[in-house]
């Protein structure tokens, strides 16, 4: 079993930067990939990135590919999100996911999530 915390959500002007952390406890994320998933108001649940943490192989949407930077560190059992150059199109509720299909782009490919945190972006 894993336990998913995500934190560093919030307020931030377009054009600005946010980085969200998702932090494992209970197990390793070892042998899992950690996807980051997203969700607007009345939107479906969308895939934003995905990271190995076996060999760092990542992924991303088309939507945020050169903006946004999934990475992992060992020392803190981490995943990070860096998402640069925010648009007011990346308002929604973020996850981080843990599972063992690999880079998997749709969210019934993971089966630990975490609690989810607020990324608002202003115009």
């Amino acid at each position: 079993q894993v336990q998913l915390v995500e934190s560093g959500g919030g307020l931030v002007q377009a054009g600005g930067s946010l980085r969200l952390s998702c932090a494992a406890s209970g197990r390793t994320f070892s042998r899992y990939a950690v996807g980051w998933f997203r969700q607007a108001p009345g939107s479906e649940r969308e895939f934003v990135a995905a990271i190995s943490w076996s060999y760092g192989g990542t992924s991303y949407a088309d939507s945020v590919k050169g903006r946004f930077t999934v990475s992992r560190d060992f020392a803190k059992n981490t995943v990070c999100l860096q998402m640069n150059s925010l648009k007011p199109e990346d308002t929604a509720v973020y996850y981080c996911a843990a599972g063992n299909y690999g880079l998997a782009v749709t969210p019934n490919r993971y089966a630990y999530w975490g609690q989810g945190t607020q990324v608002t972006v202003s115009s």
